[in-house]
């Protein structure tokens, strides 16, 4: 191939090594020769005139390919040859099948993803023959091929292939990739090089391209620098490797370089081996002393830490001894407290039959004293009717003594008659006045009694109130919470927490804080929610810090967020641990009820253990029922550890206590919020319903009450009415009995009675002032009664009142004990593990020292004097081993000096070997480093060679239509940029290719590809369609133009595709046309046939 080539052209891509080799000295000239040799026109060289020897394309036959049954088998020219034909007669399938039959790859067809597509229709496999010339003396294997290399493809429709390579007598050669892979590289065929075969697809796509880098690729790929770059990479690769080999062969040569001293010591060790026996003497001794020295000082050490445990353990002591008095003191208040709450729940206690008591004793009181007050009023009422009579008695007897005239007897009669019917109305007017004051008693009963229910009644109704109030409150803040969860904990948690993440995330945090506690427990039974509330209180709102700093920056973010007059979450400050605490010792334990601690679900163990430090959870049992948690804890003795337990109800039980609960519901760890707001809108409305029914009830009893002292009114008035009718009627009767005839009348009896009546007067004055005095009495004895009875009633309240503060002071300070007694365990562990420690170091000091005198007397046996060594007994251990088994390998090979010899030997010649071997590999890397920046400039220089040969060919190729252009090229950024010129001189600016018009731009990227093909080496060319876009002074200009540079280079095949008719080419034997035949049905192959001047040119022997 290098005869064929013109004496201007440079050689392009990767080449034949030896043909780079050759040519790389000759590729820098002054800009000057290159200008002038690339200016002058081709086809000036003695070789134009000699046909192209090998890589051609001779002939090429299509079996089951692509739609087409059967094309050719047909020839090709050795220099120009157009296919024409309609569209589908198969023009495309011969280029395809030239690629694929050439070892291409399906996607380099642009015709299909898979070789199974190539497979015609209902065939199970397509044949692609193809076959190249190999004459002269750059044949392939003549010997071996011959004249011609057939090459046979063969595809499956599973998309798999099979190559086989003959030779020109059709003998197979051979059937591998490689072969064929040589072949192409000897020929120098390139199937996957646009400018080599530039197809439909590919031919379109460079037309309407737009991109300057499509086109620097286009051209570095054309031009094989492409390969020459990649090439240039993969050897810089390889000195990398190279480096890693001389840095893996340093590595080696330390280690041989170590080997090869120990066997030049072993041979020098020979002589040495009395010498070596005395030294191993002398560190045995040295060993002995040394073990000695190192006991003592080990001794000296342990007995300096056993004085400092010692201080240790007073320092625990104290720490104990203060941590017990805090707790004793704790316990004293705790006790303190403890029986004042029981004081108080006594007195509570007692204080309920007192004040029933109290109550009963006021009704019998007041009972008495509204008793007296009617003999009171019953005698003061005699006295008057006494008084009244006497005076009326008196006036009689004056009234006979002044007249002596006696009446009538019809008179008297008649008299008589009026006082037996006054009496009979008198009678009746009693009667009606007795049944009235039983009645107005009745009424006044009725009127205390509705008082005394109207009273009960006004207290129900402030508790409804409050208790409606109270779940109203409740409720609303429920239904804060459907939107956000942590609401239950207070309307500032949501903002707490986003503004702790905001601190944590800027590092203002050591730990970030977890809480609140609430939030991260769930219940494993949900009945026990109340119970788990009561026992937790205020801890389901606390948060956990891991330290004072962190509890600070926290403080901080609660006060800017919580009102200042509020309570805030309770801050815990405790270490952050990964793992809970093991509180198998100290946990209460029942086979049928959990603890707390069991009843949770906790998985952060920060929460657990800040709830079992603050709370003891582990020793709080949780009991359903009230009857059953009291047989529990009081009819026998607690579960062990346990201090306490809970009811379903919230009830608090101890050994000797129970405290009920106030509360009924929970509120914070309830799992399903809209139930519990169901739940409490029926109870606010059972509240609302229930407040109002006592309202009504007590509108009722106040109109009883009003309707009871109208009527007690009504009656007094009746009965007032009711005794002056009798008064009068008295009066009447002793008008009428006056009226006697004086005659009649026993004057000493009237003064009898008159006598009897005074005296009578007198007893019941006498009886009156009793009764007052009784009244009196029986009145302060009720409002005493009453004052008592109010009195057990306000300290019932105020013993309520103080229960309260009480229990959570209690509470409190049962807290403050537990972390106290913690902190009394936590010194009594240290102090006992510390006792354990200085007694085992004890024990490990006394032992040394044993040791010391056993070390120091077998000194003394192996070396009397005592020896100062400066060495650790480690090093002389190691010394002794090295030395004996150095003393045991020359004795076991002193009898083999000629293999000792021969050791150091082979591992001298090695590391020589290895060390020669590597400083080779420097020296060729730095030969390779000046090869590779001498070669790298040599192709900077070849690639302007080409990129100004290329210019000049395309400035060329435009004058002769009297274009001019210029084509920058950026290597730097990898780009091509195309401008042309369509007129002459100055009558046009220069414009880009996407400007001209459709058959400009065809014409500039035909003069683009043949200036390709003047400065690229192939020994063919094929081109297909690529006049589609051009019109026909175009086409006729770009034809003249490739037929111009095909008769300037005979050397070289060009194949042309082309769906025109090329009827009006001149005759020359240098062109062959092959027109394709529209297939007909049933027709199985096309065959070809030259048409008038298609002659082919004879062949050379």
């Amino acid at each position: 191939m290098a005869k064929r080539k013109e004496d201007h052209f440079l050689p392009t891509g990767t080449q034949k090594k030896q043909r780079h080799e050759q040519e790389s000295g000759s590729v820098v000239e002054k800009e000057e020769e290159e200008e002038l040799s690339l200016a002058l026109p081709p086809g000036n060289s003695a070789s134009q005139s000699m046909s192209a020897e090998v890589g051609i394309i001779e002939s090429i036959q299509l079996k089951n390919f692509m739609c087409h049954a059967m094309l050719g088998p047909f020839r090709f020219g050795s220099n120009v040859n157009f296919v024409v034909g309609n569209n589908g007669s198969g023009k495309s399938a011969v280029l395809t099948a030239l690629i694929v039959g050439l070892g291409g790859k399906a996607t380099a067809t642009n015709r299909g993803s898979s070789l199974k597509g190539f497979v015609r229709d209902g065939h199970s496999s397509a044949d692609i023959s193809i076959t190249l010339r190999n004459r002269g003396e750059d044949a392939f294997k003549p010997s071996v091929y011959g004249d011609a290399i057939i090459v046979h493809q063969h595809i499956s429709v599973e998309g798999s292939r099979s190559c086989k390579l003959k030779g020109q007598t059709g003998n197979l050669v051979s059937s591998k990739k490689e072969e064929l892979t040589a072949i192409l590289d000897h020929f120098n065929i390139q199937v996957d090089n646009p400018v080599s075969i530039l197809t439909q697809e590919m031919s379109k796509q460079f037309l309407q391209s737009k991109s300057e880098g499509d086109k620097y690729k286009f051209f570095m790929k054309a031009t094989q620098l492409e390969q020459m770059k990649e090439d240039y990479s993969y050897i810089m690769d390889t000195k990398a490797r190279t480096r890693d080999q001389i840095d893996q062969g340093e590595e080696r040569l330390h280690e041989l370089r170590r080997q090869c001293l120990e066997k030049e010591e072993r041979f020098q060790s020979i002589a040495d081996l009395s010498v070596m026996k005395k030294k191993l003497e002398d560190l045995k001794h040295e060993m002995a002393w040394a073990l000695v020295s190192e006991y003592e000082k080990e001794i000296e050490q342990m007995r300096g830490d056993v004085s400092v445990m010692e201080q240790r353990t007073a320092h625990l002591t104290q720490k104990l001894d203060f941590w017990q008095v805090k707790v004793n003191i704790a316990e004293e208040k705790f006790k303190a407290i403890q029986d004042n709450l029981e004081k108080i729940s006594e007195e509570a206690i007692a204080l309920e039959p007192k004040c029933i008591q109290a109550k009963e004793d006021l009704i019998r009181k007041k009972k008495a004293y509204n008793d007296a007050e009617v003999f009171h009023n019953r005698c003061r009422n005699e006295f008057r009717g006494l008084e009244r009579d006497g005076e009326q008695l008196r006036k009689r007897i004056e009234e006979l003594r002044r007249s002596a005239d006696q009446s009538l007897e019809p008179a008297r009669q008649e008299r008589q008659k009026k006082i037996a019917a006054l009496n009979e109305k008198k009678k009746s007017y009693q009667d009606q006045e007795n049944l009235l004051v039983q009645e107005l008693e009745c009424f006044r009963q009725a009127i205390e009694k509705d008082k005394e229910e109207r009273s009960k009644m006004l207290q129900e109704v402030a508790d409804v109130q409050q208790t409606l109030s109270t779940k109203q409150k409740h409720l609303h803040h429920l239904k804060e919470t459907r939107t956000n969860r942590l609401k239950q904990f207070g309307s500032q948690v949501p903002a707490l927490l986003e503004a702790i993440d905001d601190a944590y995330r800027k590092g203002q945090f050591t730990r970030k804080p977890v809480g609140p506690l609430g939030a991260c427990i769930r219940l494993r039974d949900p009945e026990l929610a109340l119970a788990i509330e009561c026992c937790l209180k205020g801890l389901i709102f606390a948060f956990c810090c891991h330290n004072y700093k962190d509890e600070r920056v926290l403080q901080g973010l609660m006060k800017k967020l919580y009102p200042p007059a509020s309570s805030r979450p309770q801050i815990i400050v405790s270490e952050f641990r990964n793992e809970v605490y093991d509180v198998t010792r100290r946990a209460a334990y029942h086979p049928e009820f959990p603890t707390v601690l069991t009843a949770l679900e906790i998985d952060n163990a920060v929460v657990a253990n800040s709830l079992i430090d603050m709370r003891r959870i582990e020793t709080v049992l949780l009991i359903k029922s009230s009857p059953l948690a009291r047989a529990v804890m009081q009819s026998q003795k607690p579960p062990k550890n346990c201090s306490e337990a809970f009811t379903a109800e919230g009830d608090q039980v101890f050994e000797r206590r129970y405290y009920s609960s106030e509360r009924t519901r929970p509120r914070y760890l309830t799992g399903d919020v809209e139930k519990e707001i169901s739940h409490l809108e029926k109870e606010v409305e059972n509240r609302a319903a229930q407040l109002a029914k006592f309202q009504q009830h007590l509108h009722t009893l106040e109109s009883e009450i009003r309707r009871h002292q109208e009527l007690v009114g009504s009656h007094q008035r009746h009965v007032k009415e009711l005794k002056i009718k009798v008064t009068k009627i008295n009066l009447e009767i002793r008008g009428l009995e006056n009226e006697e005839e004086n005659e009649s009348v026993d004057i000493s009896t009237l003064e009898e009675e008159d006598e009897e009546i005074k005296k009578r007067m007198k007893e019941v004055e006498e009886e009156m002032k009793i009764r007052k005095e009784e009244m009196e009495t029986l009145r302060k004895q009720k409002a005493e009664a009453e004052q008592a009875y109010e009195n057990f009633k306000l300290k019932i309240h105020q013993v309520s009142e103080l229960a309260e503060p009480v229990k959570e002071e209690l509470n409190q300070v049962y807290a403050e004990v537990d972390v106290q007694r913690r902190s009394l365990r936590h010194y009594e562990d240290r102090l006992k593990q510390h006792m354990e420690a200085v007694q085992v170091k004890r024990e490990e000091l006394a032992k040394t020292e044993r040791e010391l005198k056993e070390k120091t007397a077998l000194a003394q046996k192996i070396c009397p004097e005592r020896i100062d060594v400066k060495k650790a007994p480690s090093l002389l251990d190691k010394e002794i081993t090295r030395l004996r088994q150095k003393i045991q390998t020359e004795t076991d090979s002193h009898g083999d000096r000629e293999e000792i010899i021969r050791q150091y030997k082979e591992a001298k010649e090695t590391y020589q070997d290895m060390d020669g071997k590597v400083k080779s590999l420097k020296k060729f890397i730095k030969l390779l480093d000046e090869i590779m920046t001498q070669r790298y400039k040599t192709y900077q220089q070849f690639r302007r060679c080409l990129t100004l040969r290329c210019k000049l060919y395309f400035d060329n190729l435009l004058s002769q239509r009297a274009y001019s252009g210029k084509m920058l090229f950026d290597h730097k950024n990898e780009t091509l940029a195309i401008t042309v010129q369509p007129g002459e001189g100055s009558q046009a600016s220069f414009s880009d290719m996407r400007s001209l018009s459709g058959g400009e731009r065809s014409f500039s990227t035909v003069c683009f590809i043949l200036s390709l093909w003047s400065i690229a080496e192939s020994p063919f060319r094929c081109l297909d369609e690529f006049d589609v876009y051009m019109d026909m002074v175009n086409r006729r200009i770009a034809m003249d133009m490739i037929l111009k540079m095909a008769d300037s280079q005979q050397y070289r095949q060009f194949i042309l595709l082309t769906p025109q008719n090329m009827s009006s080419l001149p005759p020359s034997r240098l062109i062959r046309i092959l027109r394709m035949r529209d297939p007909e049905r049933g027709q199985r192959a096309l065959p070809f046939q030259p048409a008038g001047r298609e002659q082919e040119e004879p062949e050379e022997d």
